[in-house]
C-alpha cells in the first residue's frame, strides 16, 4: 500500500471514530473497554497468574494466601465476564439501534439534500450505494477494529517486555509470527484481491442470472420463450470461469497459507518450547516456573500479535468503506435542497428562459433557448424524443442550473430565491413517476393526511379519472398500494398509477402546474378526458404540459415546438397548422395513424 494511501486510511479511521463518538459515545467507550479487558485477560493469565501459582507451589507458600489470590482472580474475571454479558446483552443492542437510526437519518438527510445530478453520475452514485450498504455495521466494525489496533499495540509491547524479563533471547522467536502475519498473510491478501478481481465478471453474470430467475418482472418472458436455456448457458459459462480462476490461484494460495501457518504457529510454539526445555533440562539455567510462564506468554503473545495484525489489515480495508462514507457526507452540493434565498412570493406573473444552454455529460441538450411564459395561461411543449422537453422542466425546477443564460421568475433570476419556497410554486406530475408503498390518499398528498384532506383527495382522484377504481378497493382511498409489505396491498395498472400521479398535481394549490407526458399510459379516449380536466383545473392557473400526442395540445393557449434543444416554432395550434411547418407535419402524421384505427382498436390501447 502506498504511503499516501496509508495516510488516507489512517485519517478515514480517525473520521469514523469521531463520527461514531458523535452518534453514540456510549458504544464507542464500551467497545474500547471491551477490547482493553480482552487483552488484559490474556496478559494477566499468561504472565501474572501462571507465574504466581507455580512460584507459590515451588516456594511452599501458605495455602490461605494462595486461596486469597485465587479468589481475587475469580472475582476479577467474573466481574469482567459480567461486564461483557451486560454490554453484549443490553448496552450494544440499544446503542446499535441508536447508531442505525442516527447514521441512517444522517445519510437520508444528505441524500435528500444533494442535487439531482449526483444520482445521474455513476461514480457518485456508486459511492452513495457503497456508503449506504451496511453503513451502521461497517461503522461499528471500523471503530472496533481501531480499538483492536490501539490496544493491540500496547498489549504486544507489554507481552514482549514480559517475555524479555523472563528470557531476552525468547523475544527473538516473535519474529516468526511477525513474518507469518505481515509477509505471508499480506501475500494471501494480494492473491485474494487478484482472484476476486478476475472472478468479478463471472460473479456479476451469476448474480444477474439469479435475479432474472427469481424476479417476477421476468417471469412471463421466461415462460413464453427459450430465455431459460440462454440464461442456463451463460450461468454454466460463468461457473466454469469461476472454477478456472480458482484453479489458477489455488497452488500459490496453498503454499503461502502453509508458510503462514508454519511461521505464525509451528515455528514459535515448537521452537520456543524446544529452546525452553533445553535451558531447563540440559542447561539448568531456567526454572520450571519460568518455562511455564514463557510457554504461556508465547501463546498469549502469538494470539495478541495475530489479533493486532488482523485489526491492522482490517483497518486499511475499512478505510475504503469510510472513504466512501466520508466522501458522501462531505460532498459539497451545487444546488442544496436547503439553499437559502429570498421569498419568491405566491404569484407568477411571467417565467422567462433567456438564452439558456445546458449540456448533460458534455452532450448539448439545450441550445440558446429563449421563450416566455405568462401567468394564468396554458402552454404546451411538444417535439420528438430528445428535443429537450423534460430537461426544460428540470431546469425550471432547479434540478439543474443552466451552463449559460438565465431563467427568470417575475424578472428575477431564480437562483436568488429560497429553493424550497420557489419549488412550492409548482405542482408536478412526471412521466417517470414513482408510486410508494403508502395509501392512495398518502400517494396523492405525498404527506400525512388528515380527515379534512379527504374531500380534496377525492376531488383530485375524480378529476384524474381514477376515483371509481380507488373506491372499489377494500379500504377505498386508504388502501395501501403495491404488495411491498402486505399481500393485501393493491396492484393497479400502469394507466391507473399514472392517474394517481396526475391527482398529485390536481390536489396541490399552486400557481403553476406542470404535467410531463401525463397520458403516456392511457388510451386516446381516456387521454382526451384527462386533458379536458387538466384544462378545467388550470383555468385560473399557469399550466405547462408536455405531450407527444399533438391532438391533446390543440386547446392550449400557446404551443412551443422544440427541436434540438431550442424553439423551432411557436404559436397557437391553429396558427401552427396554417403555417404548414414542422408542427403541422407532425400533427398530420399522427392524425393519419389515429384515423387508420377503428374505434375498437383505439379503446383497447394503453
Amino acid at each position: 500500500m502506498k504511503q499516501n494511501e496509508k495516510w488516507r486510511a489512517l485519517k478515514n479511521n480517525v473520521y469514523a471514530l469521531r463520527l461514531l463518538w458523535k452518534i453514540s459515545p456510549s458504544q464507542t467507550i464500551h467497545k474500547a473497554v471491551t477490547r482493553l479487558l480482552g487483552y488484559f485477560e490474556w496478559l494477566f493469565y499468561s504472565a501474572f497468574f501462571m507465574r504466581y501459582v507455580i512460584h507459590a507451589l515451588e516456594t511452599d507458600q501458605e495455602f490461605p494466601s494462595i486461596i486469597t489470590f485465587l479468589m481475587i482472580t475469580v472475582v476479577v474475571f467474573a466481574s469482567i465476564s459480567f461486564y461483557n454479558s451486560y454490554v453484549n446483552g443490553k448496552v450494544l443492542p440499544i446503542t446499535q439501534a441508536e447508531v442505525y437510526k442516527n447514521l441512517n437519518l444522517k445519510l437520508f438527510e444528505k441524500s435528500g439534500n444533494v442535487e439531482l445530478a449526483c444520482f445521474e453520475d455513476s461514480e457518485f452514485y456508486n459511492k452513495y450505494t457503497l456508503a449506504m450498504d451496511r453503513a451502521a455495521e461497517q461503522l461499528m466494525e471500523t471503530v472496533d477494529t481501531i480499538w483492536g489496533v490501539f490496544f493491540g499495540v500496547i498489549a504486544s509491547v507489554v507481552s514482549f517486555a514480559l517475555m524479555f524479563e523472563v528470557d531476552a533471547i525468547s523475544v527473538l522467536f516473535i519474529i516468526f509470527p511477525i513474518i507469518g502475519n505481515f509477509v505471508f498473510d499480506r501475500k494471501l491478501g494480494q492473491i485474494d484481491f487478484e482472484r476476486n478481481k478476475d472472478m468479478a465478471p463471472y460473479n456479476r453474470k451469476i448474480a444477474y442470472v439469479n435475479r432474472v430467475m427469481y424476479l417476477a418482472d421476468y417471469a412471463k418472458e421466461v415462460r413464453l420463450t427459450k430465455a431459460f436455456a440462454l440464461m442456463k448457458r451463460h450461468y454454466s459459462e460463468a461457473i466454469r470461469g469461476v472454477v478456472e480462476v480458482t484453479k489458477k490461484y489455488t497452488p500459490k494460495a496453498v503454499v503461502f497459507h502453509w508458510l503462514r501457518v508454519q511461521f505464525t504457529f509451528s515455528f514459535i510454539f515448537e521452537g520456543l518450547l524446544i529452546y525452553g526445555a533445553y535451558r531447563t533440562l540440559v542447561g539448568h539455567t531456567m526454572t520450571l516456573a519460568q518455562l511455564a510462564v514463557l510457554t504461556s506468554m508465547m501463546v498469549s503473545s502469538t494470539w495478541i500479535l495475530i489479533g493486532f495484525t488482523d485489526s491492522l489489515v482490517k483497518g486499511f480495508k475499512n478505510g475504503l468503506f469510510v472513504d466512501n462514507l466520508r466522501g458522501f457526507l462531505e460532498h459539497k452540493e451545487s444546488i442544496p435542497e436547503d439553499y437559502a434565498g429570498e421569498d419568491p412570493g405566491e404569484v407568477i406573473e411571467n417565467i422567462e428562459f433567456r438564452d439558456v444552454s445546458f449540456s448533460y455529460k458534455e452532450e448539448p441538450v439545450i441550445r440558446h433557448l429563449s421563450f416566455e411564459i405568462r401567468g394564468g395561461r396554458t402552454y404546451a411543449l411538444v417535439g420528438h424524443n430528445g428535443a429537450g422537453k423534460s430537461t426544460i422542466i428540470k431546469l425550471l425546477l432547479r434540478f439543474y442550473d443552466p451552463d449559460q443564460g438565465e431563467i427568470l421568475l417575475n424578472g428575477r433570476n431564480i437562483k436568488e430565491f429560497e429553493l424550497q419556497k420557489y419549488r412550492a410554486l409548482f405542482a408536478t406530475a412526471f412521466q417517470d413517476h414513482q408510486i410508494f408503498s403508502l395509501s392512495i390518499m398518502e400517494n396523492v398528498l405525498m404527506r400525512k393526511g388528515t380527515p379534512e384532506d379527504e374531500e380534496q383527495v377525492v376531488k383530485a382522484l375524480k378529476m384524474a379519472g381514477v376515483y371509481d377504481k380507488a373506491a372499489s378497493l377494500p379500504h377505498g382511498i386508504h388502501t395501501v398500494l403495491t404488495r411491498e409489505f402486505s399481500e393485501e396491498g393493491a396492484v393497479l395498472s400502469g394507466g391507473e398509477y399514472q392517474k394517481i400521479v396526475v391527482a398529485r398535481a390536481f390536489v396541490r394549490n399552486c400557481p403553476c402546474k406542470i404535467f410531463d407526458e401525463p397520458s403516456s399510459a392511457l388510451d386516446p379516449i381516456a387521454e382526451n378526458e384527462l386533458f379536458d380536466n387538466i384544462l378545467k383545473a388550470g383555468s385560473e392557473k399557469t399550466m405547462l404540459f408536455i405531450s407527444h400526442r399533438l391532438s391533446s395540445v390543440q386547446n392550449a393557449d400557446w404551443v412551443f415546438m422544440l427541436e434540438n434543444g431550442t424553439v423551432k416554432e411557436e404559436g397557437t395550434h391553429a396558427a401552427l397548422i396554417q403555417k404548414k411547418g414542422a408542427y403541422a407535419d407532425m400533427y398530420e402524421k399522427q392524425a393519419v395513424n389515429y384515423l387508420a384505427k377503428g374505434p375498437e382498436e383505439s379503446e383497447v390501447q394503453g
